[in-house]
């Protein structure tokens, strides 16, 4: 039980700084694409962190199996450098038993991902969708500040307003500019207005701006021919957010209930996919066990290279799979348990790969003393 408690303690402590150290390369770099969208004008500033921390579920569902396999090459390829492993084999201890004792915490951090994977990503991911859907409906004039000239229209439109209302649908002191096709020689509209409030159609739902109390201008710039146009009301109607960007409802956010009764196969590729992650933290700790073993003349990071390939592969294999049954072009029943099969048989020849290199050097001798007594 000291022994257990010892190994434990190394390989828990090991995850939990590997995985603090991934999860903070994954968060920045979500969040750098995060704020990309904010000063694009698709996202508002105040939702980010609302959505990152939506999302942490399912970043920590394919962390934590990573995590676990770094922490078991780590931890026994110190314990097999300090020549602690092999104190513990001079004691007793098999592979046998070591293996054991490390599935013992990787059944505990497969229920927690299991736990992730089920039932608080999809709530995250449903809440985090719902946030996104509701600023995919922004037009650009909701992300204006005021005060400020903000590009539109990839920046063929430059638009002003001196105040807003506390609502974001009525600008005051309106100043807008606009190329007709962006270039320099192209025909320039310029709009002065009082005041300016956004309307939605009630028959088609499309958006309008109704500027009030203004001049419009329109000419070429550099020629004096200018169009001036006074008016009390003047309409232009908004771009569509979905115009803008099309995003379908992810099969992500739907609840694991939901899916069970599903026919669809991107619903039944999703749940095989969510059973799939605590499957992978069994198999990948069957995997980390003999991958750890080294000598101190080989170094510590020797087989590390090789493993964080074949993790690589494993969830790249599995996120294929994942994709042929959503096309349809793999059977279901088949499935991403064909690529757990394949891995689990790759963890059984690690394993025992120690036992046929031991018969493989003992054969000779025994095939000798097999010809020996033959001639006695």
């Amino acid at each position: 039980m000291i022994v257990f408690r010892y190994l434990a303690r190394e390989v828990l402590f090991s995850m939990t700084a590997v995985s603090a150290v991934l999860l903070m390369f994954t968060l920045s770099a979500r969040f750098v694409k995060y704020l990309a969208d904010a000063a694009a004008g698709k996202l508002a500033s105040d939702v980010l962190f609302a959505v990152m921390g939506y999302r942490l579920p399912g970043f920590l569902e394919l962390i934590l199996p990573l995590g676990l396999f770094l922490a078991i090459l780590f931890a026994y390829g110190r314990l097999y450098m300090d020549s602690e492993m092999t104190v513990l084999s001079a004691c007793g201890m098999s592979q046998r038993r070591l293996l054991g004792y490390s599935l013992i915490p990787a059944l505990g951090v497969a229920m927690v991902v299991a736990g992730f994977s089920l039932f608080v990503s999809p709530l995250g991911a449903e809440r985090a969708e719902a946030i996104l859907s509701e600023q995919r409906k922004r037009t650009e004039f909701d992300a204006l500040t005021p005060a400020r000239f903000e590009a539109m229209r990839n920046g063929q439109s430059i638009t002003y307003a001196e105040s807003l209302s506390s609502d974001r649908k009525q600008m005051f002191g309106v100043f807008m500019a606009q190329m007709a096709d962006g270039s320099a020689s192209a025909d320039l509209a310029v709009i002065v207005a009082e005041s300016g409030n956004q309307i939605t159609h009630e028959e088609n739902g499309q958006r309008y701006l109704i500027l009030k109390n203004g001049h419009r201008y329109e000419g070429r710039p550099g020629e004096a021919d200018y169009r001036i146009t006074r008016f009390a009301q003047f309409a232009q109607r908004l771009e569509q957010p979905h115009a803008r960007e099309k995003r379908k409802a992810k099969a992500d956010s739907t609840p694991t209930r939901a899916l069970l009764g599903s026919d669809k196969l991107v619903d039944q590729a999703t749940l095989q996919w969510r059973l799939s992650i605590p499957v992978l933290v069994v198999i990948l700790t069957l995997m980390a066990v003999p991958l750890s073993k080294t000598s101190p003349r080989q170094g510590r990071y020797l087989k590390m290279i090789p493993a964080i390939l074949l993790y690589i592969i494993y969830l790249v294999s599995l996120s294929s799979a994942r994709g042929a049954i959503e096309d349809g072009r793999l059977p279901v029943h088949f499935g991403l348990w064909a690529v757990h099969s394949i891995f689990f048989v790759i963890a059984l020849l690690l394993l025992t790969a120690g036992s046929w290199r031991s018969w493989l050097r003992r054969r000779p001798a025994l095939q000798a003393q097999g010809g020996e007594g033959s001639d006695a």
